[in-house]
């Protein structure tokens, strides 16, 4: 490296530690900048992988169907399925285990009410009406028990890990009871832990109760409309046929009416990858806002240190320094302030990043090229906002510098 460039850096540095506070003050923008850049990057592709480990565990060839019209290019649309003014019921489901190729057509209606067990309430817990086949449709295997009989009069259960944690903290809950709508379920099985996601389009089943949709009816008075309908084709490579065939017969059977929406497992990537890109834009939009601010913060200041070492300025030309070496100095230094809040920056979303994985449950994947890029554009914002004191500083005139005072 030149001796000159050197030099430049050494003195940089020098002047950073002298003046930490305002350094420190300086960078923010730089700092806030790229830590929100850097951390959103990160969760985005942390949700991707568990989107697609979500995926890989309910299969690719799992099929959706919902009530209403859902734009499967709307995200938002694809999220609020289940609010839509379509129905679905019993017999659509039916109708759907029906269909050529279809292995499983599992109903899923949710039943509002309070679990509890002894004195303690759980109004959390979500109650999911279903059949037998959930396990199966999931790809989800037993940690504890099995699957409720539908032919049984007796009132069963299934539970996920979370929800048996919280109704029987430490205990197997296998033939444990708890009470729902007045009425006593016993505990047939617990399922093993299942791939969840942030931005699914489905309920968390490690949260979930699983009762018999038979019961599920019984409970709400013989009326128990379905959220959704899950389906397995018998065979993978069939998907997209079934996919046909359901939307045919289904709208067949219902006069017609095609109030419903029938989607496939890419699907929960399209809408991880459409909120995540607007979520990108957003942040990018204010990450660019603090690298603005904080460009002119760095120009503010290089400035004020051009004022302040005027008489440096004066005596350094005096003794031959050129305009480019004095061009140098202060570039060099506006650079190194700027490269500074960078890497600030990486190092606070990191620590971000530890506490998202510690306290919630996303799981930020940071990719490396993320972080170089931001350190790159930080350099750049240092180019760019001091070069003005720089120039301002290369073209004192070294008598007048001399003299100031």
């Amino acid at each position: 490296m030149n001796p000159f460039i050197q030099g430049d850096i050494k003195m940089a540095l020098n002047s950073l530690r002298s003046t930490r506070w305002r350094s420190l003050l300086t960078m923010l923008g730089v700092v806030i900048g790229v830590a929100s850049v850097v951390t959103i990057v990160s969760i985005g592709e942390g949700i991707k992988q568990q989107v697609v480990e979500q995926i890989n565990q309910l299969g690719k060839d799992l099929i959706i169907v919902r009530p209403g019209v859902i734009n499967s290019n709307n995200a938002l649309s694809i999220i609020g399925g289940t609010t839509n003014t379509g129905t679905l019921d019993q017999s659509d489901q039916q109708t759907i285990q029906a269909v050529p190729n279809v292995q499983y057509a599992v109903p899923l209606g949710v039943v509002p009410g309070v679990v509890q067990t002894g004195t303690q309430s759980f109004p959390d817990a979500t109650v999911i009406g279903t059949n037998q086949n959930i396990p199966q449709v999931l790809n989800q295997t037993f940690q504890y028990g099995n699957s409720f009989d539908d032919s049984q009069s007796i009132n069963t259960a299934v539970l996920g890990q979370n929800i048996a944690n919280q109704l029987f903290p430490g205990e197997v809950p296998l033939g444990r009871t708890f009470t729902f709508h007045s009425q006593t379920f016993i505990v047939r099985g617990e399922l093993n832990s299942f791939n969840s996601a942030p931005l699914s389009l489905d309920i968390n089943f490690n949260n979930a109760i699983f009762i018999p949709y038979s019961v599920a009816k019984q409970l709400q008075n013989g009326t128990a409309p379905l959220y959704e309908v899950l389906v397995k084709p018998n065979n993978p490579k069939l998907t997209d046929s079934v996919v046909d065939a359901i939307k045919t017969k289904l709208a067949a059977a219902r006069g017609g009416d095609h109030n419903f929406t029938v989607l496939k497992q890419n699907n929960s990537l399209a809408v991880s990858d459409t909120i995540l890109n607007l979520l990108t834009n957003l942040i990018s939009g204010i990450a660019a806002v603090s690298l603005l601010v904080g460009g002119i913060g760095i120009m503010n200041v290089m400035l004020v240190a051009v004022t302040e070492r005027t008489s440096e300025i004066g005596v350094r030309k005096a003794i031959g320094a050129t305009n480019r070496q004095i061009l140098n100095q202060f570039l060099i230094e506006a650079v190194v302030l700027s490269f500074a809040g960078g890497i600030l920056g990486v190092i606070l979303s990191l620590l971000i990043n530890v506490a998202l994985r510690v306290f919630t449950n996303l799981q930020p994947l940071i990719p490396w090229p993320i972080m170089v890029l931001a350190v790159g554009v930080a350099l750049v914002v240092g180019v760019i906002f001091g070069i003005i004191p720089a120039i301002k500083a290369a073209r004192k005139d070294p008598i007048d510098a001399l003299r100031y005072q």
